[in-house]
Parts: C-alpha cells; structure tokens; sequence
C-alpha cells in the first residue's frame, strides 16, 4: 500500500516536470524556427544582384564586339579621342540601322568627321564576317554603353548586302 501511495504522490509531480519540459523545448524550438526564418530573410536580402542574362544575339554581339571592335572603340565604347570615334549615342549607331551596317561592311575613310571632331584612324570593312555576327554586333553596339535602339536581324544585314551589290 505504501507503494501505491508513494506512486499516487509522485505521479502529479512527474506530470509535472514532464509537462515542463515538453512546453520549454517546444518555445525553444519555435525560437529556433523563427530565428532560422530570421536568417533566412537576412540571406534573401543579402544575396548579391546577379546581372539580367543578356538576349543571345546580344552575349554574341558582345563576344564578336571584344574580337574586332574593343581595341579601336574602346571596352565603354567610347573610342580614342582625335583617332576612333566613340560608339555613344552618336546618329551613326542610334539612327538609320544602314549607316552602321554600311561602316561595319565596308568601313570608314581617314578623318572621318563625326560628331564635330575629325578621326584620323581608317576603319577597315568587316564584311568578311557572316550576317549573324554582323547582325549581333551592330545590335550589341546599339544597345550597350547607354545606347538603346532596335536590334538589327541577319535577314536586314543580307538585305543590306544585297542591295550595295547593285
């Protein structure tokens, strides 16, 4: 019977210290949960701006651009002053899309005058490269270094073609 008694007076503080323990670990591991969640909006916010991946036609014009147009024209497009000119907002790249194609294709005469300055470098043609690559480099052009105008396709640039053969 002493037992028994024994039982019934340690089974309340058992429950007890039981049910003590369940409701800490609970409240510790919903602290956990939102401290975890505190994290993870700290890791969200932190995490560096990626750049936007360019169109293809432009990532190609860029790699076509660095291959025959950055050392003359410069990484910023903004050419070698009295020798190149620059590529930024001037009529040649931003208006009629043939005058640039007509530059790329077959090139430039020396002191070339644009945009109130004389160049003194000849820029020669590339007319050797495909219309694709002609294509993604002129829309490279029109829409880097500030510039912002209308892509021009490779079916322009063999339309172009075709028509200076005439």
């Amino acid at each position: 019977m002493a037992n028994i008694r024994l039982l019934k007076d340690t089974i309340p503080g058992f429950l007890l210290v039981l049910t003590t323990i369940f409701l800490l670990n609970s409240c510790n591991s919903s602290g956990k949960k939102k401290e975890a969640s505190k994290n993870t909006e700290i890791q969200n916010v932190s995490k560096p701006v990626t750049k936007a991946e360019l169109p293809p036609y432009l990532s190609e014009g860029k790699k076509v651009y660095r291959q025959v147009c950055l050392t003359c024209h410069q990484a910023n497009g903004g050419g070698v002053p009295g020798l190149n000119p620059p590529l930024i907002k001037t009529d040649n790249v931003l208006g009629d899309k043939n005058t640039l194609l007509e530059i790329i294709i077959k090139g430039s005469e020396a002191d070339l005058a644009r945009d109130k300055s004389e160049y003194a470098n000849v820029m020669q043609g590339y007319g050797m490269l495909g219309d694709e690559d002609i294509a993604n480099v002129a829309s490279y052009i029109r829409n880097s270094f500030g510039n912002k105008a209308e892509p021009i396709t490779a079916s322009e640039v063999a339309a172009f073609r075709s028509a200076i053969k005439k």
